[in-house]
């Protein structure tokens, strides 16, 4: 397995778990813990949170798919859906909190350019 396979698992994982705690654990204390919500907020904004997580399930799936596609098909998949979350990413930075920059958009950047490397 290749570093940047293993990073890309993780940039997977990562929206796995945003996808669960956008649209399920969104209104409970970590989420508002997380998020920095208190609970009318959350409650206020639950519906939009639950749909930015089936997002964030379709790049984990689409990461997956790009780990688990035979080799002809995965470097594309691959780049697309790191470039997904890279945008995502980048957009949210500018928009939501500046650290989702370092959370979300730098590792997608990093297995980019690890894929891209051969590694």
């Amino acid at each position: 397995m290749t570093l940047s396979s293993v990073l890309i698992g993780f940039v997977a994982l990562e929206h796995a778990a945003f996808f669960v705690l956008e649209s399920f654990l969104f209104r409970t204390p970590l989420g508002l813990k997380v998020f920095g919500l208190t609970p009318q907020a959350a409650e206020a904004n639950a519906v939009f949170a639950a749909n930015q997580g089936v997002y964030n399930a379709f790049l984990a799936a689409g990461l997956v798919w790009g780990l688990a596609a035979a080799p002809e098909a995965a470097p594309g998949l691959k780049t697309f859906f790191l470039a997904c979350v890279i945008v995502a990413g980048l957009v949210g930075g500018a928009t939501a909190s500046r650290s989702i920059w370092l959370v979300q958009a730098l590792p997608a950047l990093a297995a980019l350019a690890l894929l891209k490397a051969g590694r």
